[in-house]
């Protein structure tokens, strides 16, 4: 039986889907129906068939539960997806049944054993010839940048983010002209997407690093190529332009910052953002910097009452430190 080639299908490989862009680790509707082998035409099926089906529903179950944060069911699901996979000897079963294991570990906080299997499926895909400028590839090595990122390893980080960005910036160039019948307009968005989320990933992580200039470039550059191809009004464009205003307010630009940030608040209140409280938040911090006191209470406060409704108790405790800090200011 004959079994699609990963480059065709690798961009299902990582939890995050390009056209997600940032947003939560991965979607149902990707997970209940995806297809990472070809369905046999016969009525009756034979043992390997039977065996791939099998395969097929335990991943679709393991990515569920990973979405739905019940991890130890997902790692016994996948256990069992890896050993009906080496038992059958489906290599591309294995390459994907290692994937979400990286996963899992990357969400899990297992950060060495995460690396490791990325590695792995890194490794597997290569040997099967995928190219280096393949999505999945870039996403994997997307993945890596992030862990050497949050281990404090500076140099493996940065040559990863790079190598992502002039990967992709060099592909869609490339690909620019490409007919439809190469390839399709999804797939250049895709492709676009990716990039846009690479440049949020690197811009998160100089702005932890205090390299403020090069991380606003980073983010205008993803929050253009979100309003591109999203739109203004997507979720995911309304945080990036309040990204970007937390990162002109860290270089006291206060006007610039507050003129982004008042308008991702106008956005998110007109699409009912879930993390509008958040929004509100760096608007008051932004207020307060610019000596706006009044009003700055005020946000603070309804960005307070926003927080506590939706139980985020990380936000609560850091508007409640704004508020402080605030309070600090005016007898001062």
């Amino acid at each position: 039986m004959s079994v699609r080639r990963r480059s065709s299908r690798i961009h299902h490989l990582l939890p995050r889907h390009p056209r997600a862009f940032l947003g939560s680790s991965g979607d149902a509707g990707e997970a209940c129906s995806f297809s990472l082998f070809s369905k046999p035409v016969e009525e009756e099926k034979d043992e390997s068939s039977k065996t791939e089906d099998q395969i097929i529903f335990l991943l679709k179950k393991a990515k569920l539960s990973i979405m739905k944060g019940e991890l130890q069911d997902a790692e016994q699901i996948l256990h069992q997806a890896l050993w009906l996979s080496q038992q059958s000897d489906n290599n591309d079963a294995i390459t994907y049944t290692y994937d979400l294991m990286a996963n899992l570990a990357f969400v899990k906080g297992e950060l060495s054993n995460a690396e490791t299997l990325y590695k792995a499926v890194m490794s597997n895909l290569l040997a099967t010839g995928t190219p280096q400028d393949n999505n999945g590839i870039i996403e994997i090595s997307l993945k890596l940048a992030m862990i050497y990122a949050a281990q404090s390893q500076h140099e493996l980080a940065i040559a990863g983010y790079q190598f992502c960005v002039l990967t992709l910036e060099e592909k869609i160039k490339k690909e620019k002209d490409f007919p439809e019948e190469v390839l399709t307009a999804a797939e250049k968005t895709d492709t676009h997407l990716l990039l846009g989320m690479t440049l949020d990933s690197y811009g998160r992580y100089l702005l932890s690093n205090k390299q403020l200039s090069r991380a606003q470039t980073m983010y205008e550059k993803a929050l253009q190529i979100c309003r591109e191809e999203q739109g203004e009004t997507h979720p995911q464009t309304i945080i990036l332009m309040n990204d970007l205003a937390t990162v002109m307010d860290a270089q006291g630009a206060y006007d610039n910052a507050y003129n982004h940030a008042k308008k991702a608040l106008e956005l998110a209140r007109q699409i009912e953002h879930p993390e509008q409280h958040v929004v509100l938040g760096n608007l008051a911090g932004i207020l307060m910097h610019k000596e706006s006191f009044t009003e700055a209470q005020r946000v603070y406060e309804e960005a307070l009452r926003q927080a506590q409704k939706k139980g985020d108790s990380v936000a609560v405790q850091r508007i409640k430190e704004g508020l402080a800090e605030l309070a600090q200011r005016r007898s001062s």
